[in-house]
């Protein structure tokens, strides 16, 4: 497992959004990620969580694990989660394994913020 992954983490207000600034979501990475999911949603106590998946090319059934992580955590702690900006392949495979059935995509960051200031 890599050591240093990139990713960025910002508040406004409760709304908190972890950007994935890697290529590839893959098993190299999830871990970490799944990691600090588990570090935010706990310590942090964060309810809203937007994942912003705009600059990552491939994910595969281990980064899709990740985020269904950091959602059970958020459903039995009543939060929401939303997944920003995927690139077409990340989108395709979430509609392809269902996920979007249970995981809201939005199509910007700024989407994702307006729904969950509604909540």
């Amino acid at each position: 497992m890599s050591e240093n992954i990139n990713f960025e983490l910002k508040r406004m207000g409760d709304i908190t959004v972890f950007k994935l600034n890697e290529k590839r979501f893959d098993a190299s990475i999830a871990g970490f990620v799944k990691g600090e999911f588990t570090i935010l949603m706990h310590t942090d106590e964060v309810k809203k969580l937007i994942i912003d998946l705009s600059e990552v090319d491939y994910c595969d059934s281990s980064g899709l694990s990740a985020i269904l992580l950091a959602f059970r955590i958020l459903q039995s702690n009543e939060g929401q989660i939303r997944i920003a900006s995927p690139t077409k392949n990340v989108r395709t495979l979430i509609e392809i394994s269902q996920l979007d059935r249970v995981l809201k995509i939005c199509n910007s960051v700024d989407d994702a913020i307006k729904d969950l200031e509604n909540i």
